[in-house]
């Protein structure tokens, strides 16, 4: 029996497969739990031009964030912080910091999720900070760390 699956079930599918299950597991279990739909064609028309659709969105994302990380290439950041004896700085630079200072200079989104460090910067200098911008694709942004 060819069903179209609602939702994510556990070593089946995803949501919006269309998978071949046995006919019992089918009508007694998926189609009562509201976990799948039949697999009429109809249904499976819906849900392969669903599968296109969600492909090509990722694939638009993909582009845009390739884009994004060619622009995110020529950021240079400079966070001004304070220092005390020793050239050490008062607290760390997180990703909040470097999120916030982004808005600040170039009027740019980062969301501080996305800011990849490693161990929170704590001393002066030039640092490569890693940003997520898609699953796969990554950039990296230059940060000046300057007593100020």
């Amino acid at each position: 029996m060819k069903v179209i699956l609602l939702q994510d079930v556990k070593k089946l599918g995803k949501k919006g497969e269309i998978i071949e299950v046995s006919e019992g597991y089918g009508r007694n279990f998926l189609l009562p739990r509201k976990l799948a739909a039949p697999g009429t064609s109809e249904n499976i028309n819906d849900a392969k031009q669903k599968q296109a659709s969600a492909k090509h969105k990722a694939q638009v994302a993909s582009e845009e964030a390739v884009i994004l990380a060619s622009q995110l290439k020529k950021v240079e950041l400079v966070i001004p912080v304070k220092v005390g004896e020793g050239g050490k700085i008062f607290g760390a630079i997180t990703g909040k910091t470097i999120s916030d200072a982004a808005k600040k200079q170039y009027d740019l989104d980062l969301d501080k999720k996305k800011v990849e460090i490693k161990d929170p910067i704590k001393t002066l200098g030039d640092h490569d900070i890693v940003i997520r911008v898609h699953p796969e694709i990554t950039s990296i942004i230059k940060l000046h760390v300057v007593e100020g």
